[in-house]
């Protein structure tokens, strides 16, 4: 397993500050919302559904603008920055990867991104094809992305974003309809461009994930930020996740339901846990 890389706190890259959004409709998305994420983090955005996860992401890469409060991306107000110049800093990939997949062939799919930011030809494809090698998709460069699997498409759609070098990457619901083996593949790879240096956000309703890859975890809940911590206190606060309607991962459920054996109860991952039972049955 690829370790976790320790975040450089000294280097904020997103900073939100009483941050408010409500659509057109009149409907309050977001409120009061503040928070500062450093380079190099794994964070994890969770929630229910409606709790605004989606609508704060796309606040941090500029294709909303907020109704109220201020965003700093890299130390410069987000308002003087365009949606193009955002994406240099703040990549974004669609839950769905149809709704942003256009082009005939993978190639020019990844190629696309480079070149509108106006970025040369020769240097467009060299970026395409690291990207595509980064996702292990390099043999699918010239079939159409549309004959290509879900899990293939998502791949395609990371590494259209990988190819304008952001340095942050927002992936929301990156595993939705994977098998488990896809989604584990998808995960390896996208803790990979983590430890090269990479921020990554990773909006999910699966907490599993969370457990296993990030290193810090904000719960929205109706537009708040209900909770901003470390990944095993968030998931050590029985109250906060049943005030969120979330679950546990299922070794910490596990591991809480059997703690009257003297089992931690904050375990987060399987390796974990099978490492607990060793410890403490293991020379028995």
């Amino acid at each position: 397993m690829i370790p976790k890389p320790s975040a450089d706190r000294s280097k904020r890259v997103i900073e939100m500050d009483n941050v408010g959004f409500t659509y057109e409709a009149g409907v309050e998305a977001l409120r009061s919302v503040s928070l500062k994420i450093s380079s190099g983090e794994f964070l994890a955005i969770v929630g229910g559904n409606g709790s605004g996860k989606t609508t704060l992401a796309k606040l941090m890469n500029g294709l909303l603008r907020p109704s109220g409060g201020s965003i700093k991306i890299s130390g410069a107000p987000a308002e003087s920055q365009s949606i193009a110049e955002l994406s240099k800093t703040v990549g974004y990939c669609f839950q769905n990867p149809d709704h942003q997949l256009f082009c005939t062939s993978v190639e020019d799919e990844v190629m696309f991104g480079p070149k509108n930011l106006g970025i040369g030809p020769e240097e467009s494809r060299e970026r395409m094809e690291r990207a595509l090698s980064l996702m292990g998709i390099f043999s699918l460069k010239t079939m159409s992305p549309f004959s290509l699997s879900l899990s293939e498409r998502r791949r395609v759609t990371i590494a259209s974003i990988l190819a304008m070098t952001p340095q942050v990457m927002i992936l929301d619901e990156p595993t939705t309809g994977l098998d488990a083996d896809e989604s584990s593949e998808l995960m390896a790879l996208i803790r990979k461009l983590n430890a090269d240096g990479r921020t990554i956000i990773l909006i999910t309703h699966e907490m599993k994930l969370v457990a296993e890859h990030a290193d810090r975890v904000i719960i929205l809940s109706d537009g708040h930020i209900l909770l901003d911590s470390d990944v095993r206190g968030a998931f050590s606060d029985p109250e906060i996740l049943k005030a969120s309607r979330l679950l546990p991962p299922p070794v910490t459920l596990l591991a809480s339901r059997i703690s009257s054996i003297g089992i931690s109860r904050d375990l987060l991952t399987s390796d974990e846990f099978v490492f607990e039972l060793s410890r403490r049955y293991g020379s028995r």
